[in-house]
């Protein structure tokens, strides 16, 4: 019998961690909220556990690591040192697609090497770069997640072989839509290129400037880049992989994309670029997860639910994210009309999940989105409390 898609695409956690009880049925693009320390990226990790739990063994055992077919020494390995204690011998549990998943056998049964289907870009990618250059998945310690440790060895891998051909890595004409290039050329890099300097023994990416008649070229390290730019490029490294310039729409055997806090360190603009960025990977086919601590974020995944609900145009959607409307822009838009979306919040104080998909931003109990609208709720009612007194008197 087929599993009705609705099941396929549900996740839930009992008892791990900080989390008692996580219901996650997940859409086309699924927005997870919360504080921290709620469990948002156990969950996550959970999910490419799930999924990929081949490639994870084969990635691993690659790099000669051995938990002994042992869940707890898995756990330290897989999520980070000391992440054992997350798991309850008698009462931790995980169903994936409507079946409970045996976690101990999933791991512990040797499996044939398969593709990974899951590309997670964690939140700690800053950690990715030394000195300007993707760390080999050796240079960490055995007790680093994992998670990290994957992505920065695949951006390395990235760098040296499909990128390493061309010295100019931003931009560059058919890596990203005209309409996507430029702002982040004006919010991010502030004019300057990203490069490959070989001018040394040891390759580097800078952010390069032309010279001109009265000056050298200018290259700039990566320990005085901006804190949103060391935070942006090893993101937009994994979204290059991500977005093939090729006739293929997605890269390989990858159907789901993990993007944790992709505002860390930007601008509101520049977040608008990475949300349409977003949009394009949908457009592509991929199922995309992403976990946030800003209202930027949580209100334009709603407005989407909104416009597709309300019957919107491409035209609106490209007017929420302030993007131009060409025929490009105006296709993906489009496509972005057609998506399922899923919110869901992480609660500290039940330690459970709530599905706040259907919620309105507009009204009703605004301490259900997770904390991220409280600041400007609270600042609205100061204000319009103080103007009413000046009023009166």
């Amino acid at each position: 019998m087929q599993i009705p898609k609705r099941v396929m695409n549900r996740l839930t956690l009992s008892n791990i961690g900080p989390i008692d009880q996580a219901d996650l049925t997940l859409g086309d693009l699924t927005l997870l909220i919360g504080p921290q320390a709620t469990g948002k990226s156990i969950a996550l990790q959970f999910l490419k556990l799930v999924v990929d739990a081949a490639q994870i063994q084969q990635e691993l055992r690659l790099h000669g690591l051995d938990w002994s077919g042992r869940l707890p020494e898995f756990f330290d390995i897989y999520f980070g040192e000391g992440m054992r204690s997350i798991w309850r011998e008698k009462n931790s549990a995980v169903t994936w697609a409507g079946r409970p998943v045996d976690v101990g056998r999933l791991i512990a049964r040797r499996r044939r090497p398969a593709d990974e289907t899951l590309a997670f870009i964690p939140a700690q990618r800053v950690l990715t770069l030394r000195d300007g250059w993707p760390r080999p998945f050796t240079d960490y310690s055995p007790g680093d997640p994992f998670a990290v440790r994957a992505f920065s060895e695949r951006l390395r891998l990235l760098v040296e072989s499909d990128l390493g051909a061309n010295e100019n890595l931003f931009p560059q004409k058919h890596r990203l839509k005209r309409e996507l290039r430029e702002p982040l050329e004006q919010s991010v890099f502030g004019g300057f290129g990203l490069h490959v300097d070989k001018s040394r023994v040891q390759k580097r990416l800078v952010l390069g400037m032309p010279g001109d008649r009265q000056g050298a070229a200018v290259n700039l390290p990566f320990m005085v880049w901006s804190a949103g730019q060391r935070e942006f490029v090893p993101l937009l490294l994994g979204l290059y992989q991500l977005l093939p310039r090729t006739k293929r729409s997605r890269s390989g055997a990858i159907r789901w994309v993990v993007l944790e806090d992709l505002e860390m360190g930007l601008h509101p603009r520049a977040i608008n670029v990475l949300l349409l960025m977003v949009l394009d990977l949908l457009a592509r086919g991929y199922r995309v997860c992403l976990s946030t601590h800003t209202p930027q974020v949580l209100e334009a995944v709603w407005a989407m639910r909104q416009l597709k609900r309300h019957g919107g145009s491409a035209s609106d959607v490209l007017e929420l994210f302030s993007a131009n409307r060409t025929q490009p822009m105006l296709r993906l838009a489009e496509s972005a009309l057609k998506i399922t979306s899923k919110i869901h919040y992480f609660d500290p104080l039940t330690r459970c999940t709530q599905d706040i998909s259907d919620l309105d931003l507009t009204g009703g109990n605004q301490a259900t989105w997770g904390g991220l609208i409280e600041s400007s709720e609270r600042a609205n009612a100061i204000v319009a409390r103080v103007a009413a007194q000046g009023a009166r008197q």
